[in-house]
């Protein structure tokens, strides 16, 4: 349970490439399906308090259809405690999963860890969702690391350009929006997210000609509350790298020490 109040101006990810998911704190359900690199199609909530999902009689789970996603992403997840999903093409396909395959999901939900990969052929899901006190603690599985590096690309450049008392991020007055971070500039540092590491906004440095976001690499975590006190020691030490926004060129570039 969290102690530390959350702050929204740091990231932090680190990656398990064998097991195929990201734990992250400071990315959001709204961040998330806001800037995969294609809409969400259809939920089936494992663990939630959302009041307006319909009904699947097979799982005597609830679903979010796809015309119904803007609610949900809206609705204070939050404040859910645990929030976990699993995304599927067709109902039709829910109504496939057998006995087993419907224990499997929750007990998935249950201890935020499936029992094997939790990619089915009958969901064609792309991603498992697992969250407790979401944007605190997310786990999340997915079938192409893909769709992770271009929605965290894209999270950073949202953040960046987000409003805080009617001012940009830093202040000042709020510029056009930042365009994404490509995948190819986030890759670059793929190996520093598998050993977990902070993308820093709130110690970004801004000058005329750029902005520098600084980066530290600083393990692997589950207890938040740890990683945010270790950060709070790390972040006094040299960055392990930047992401830099040219203001004139309106670009973005990587440098990694």
């Amino acid at each position: 349970m969290k102690t530390y109040k959350q702050t929204k101006d740091i990231i932090y990810v680190h990656m398990n490439t064998d097991r195929q998911f990201v734990v992250s704190y400071g990315i959001s359900f709204q961040d998330f399906a806001s800037n995969l690199p294609r809409p969400l199609k259809n939920l089936l909530l494992i663990k939630h308090q959302y009041e307006h999902g319909a009904f699947n009689i097979h799982t005597h789970l609830e679903y979010v259809e796809q015309e119904e996603m803007n609610k949900i992403t809206h609705d204070h997840v939050d404040n859910y405690g645990d929030f976990c999903w699993i995304d599927f093409d067709e109902e039709a396909g829910v109504n496939e999963l057998n006995g087993q395959e419907i224990a499997e999901l929750l007990y998935m939900g249950h201890l935020k860890q499936p029992l094997h990969a939790p990619f089915y052929s009958k969901l064609n899901n792309r991603y498992a969702y697992l969250s407790h006190d979401d944007g605190w603690f997310n786990k999340i599985y997915y079938r192409d690391f893909a769709d992770f590096y271009h929605m965290l690309g894209s999270t950073v450049a949202s953040k960046l350009g987000s409003i805080k008392g009617g001012k940009g991020l830093f202040g000042m007055k709020k510029e056009k929006q930042y365009p994404d971070i490509g995948s190819q500039i986030i890759t670059s540092f793929k190996e520093k997210i598998k050993e977990g590491m902070i993308i820093s906004l709130e110690k970004a440095i801004v000058s005329r000609g750029k902005i520098e976001i600084p980066i530290w690499v600083i393990g692997d975590y589950f207890n938040m509350d740890e990683m945010i006190e270790d950060y709070q020691q790390f972040s006094k030490s040299p960055a392990n790298g930047l992401l830099v926004f040219d203001r004139k060129t309106k670009s973005w570039s990587s440098s990694i020490r």
